[in-house]
């Protein structure tokens, strides 16, 4: 198998992320990784996983997702930090409550700031820093932005964080488009229902894991080996992709019936 994966530091942006952190320790042997979160002081465990798996160096640092106005100013940094970045992996993001947004519009526009407008604006900073890049063998650096199922047709059931799924899909498939011949490559992750923190609090209040569930360990692996494969975008697991398909034909009347 091929490896894809171009030279430079691993990014991650969340990096209190179950995911991004299984991801980062895929990448980490022989490179340095940056741990990007909100509160960077609490990064311990996380430093300690990435060292163990042959990070040559690991860097905490501040990054608030929704500040969207610093954005810039921290991939400034960034690259004045650390250098080359080979691999930036975007795995910020919240659940919300579905119960809470219909009934609080702030908590909805709150998942929608974090969940999509501010992953437009530091993926479109991303792509800027890695187009300054020179090129290796024709690579300038990989993006991996996580999108959902959730978000290939939207329930009734969690509709706000499935909304802001559905734009980011679309966002990040133009993206790729626009990137495409620039070195640098887009991979478009689009896992089910995922068992770990995020979804812990919504486990214990009955609703039970989705058909294909995975763990964050599986999707990490598979989607780690569609960046090493040049995919531009990988279902986890694949056995969602003709489902989904299917679907996308179902009647709204009996859409709207659908459970989580």
């Amino acid at each position: 198998m091929t490896d894809r994966i171009p030279d430079g530091a691993v990014l991650l942006l969340g990096g209190r992320s179950e995911v991004g952190t299984e991801v980062a320790g895929r990448l980490a042997p022989g490179r340095d990784v940056i741990l990007a979160a909100r509160r960077p002081e609490y990064l311990d465990e996380q430093i300690t996983l990435l060292r163990d798996a042959g990070a040559t160096g690991v860097f905490p640092i501040a990054f608030d997702a929704d500040r969207t106005d610093e954005h810039a100013a921290f991939l400034a940094e960034v690259a004045d930090r650390f250098g080359r970045i080979g691999v930036a992996v975007v795995a910020f993001g919240i659940l919300g409550d579905q119960a809470r947004a219909e009934e609080d519009p702030q908590h909805a526009v709150q998942i929608a700031q974090t969940d999509y407008v501010a992953q437009v604006s530091i993926l479109l900073g991303l792509s800027k820093l890695l187009r300054a890049q020179e090129p290796r063998e024709g690579r300038r650096g990989a993006i991996v932005a996580f999108s959902s199922v959730a978000g290939v047709r939207v329930r009734k059931a969690n509709f706000v964080y499935g909304s802001t799924k559905a734009g980011l899909d679309g966002f990040v498939q133009g993206f790729a488009d626009s990137l495409h011949g620039s070195g640098v490559q887009v991979l478009l992750a689009r896992p089910g229902f995922i068992v770990g923190a995020m979804t812990r609090d919504l486990m214990a209040s009955g609703v039970a894991p989705a058909p294909f569930s995975r763990t964050a360990p599986q999707v990490a692996e598979a989607t780690v080996r569609a960046l090493r494969r040049g995919r531009r975008a990988v279902w986890i697991p694949g056995v969602l992709r003709p489902l989904y398909a299917g679907l996308r034909f179902v009647p709204q009347a009996l859409w709207r019936r659908m459970p989580r």
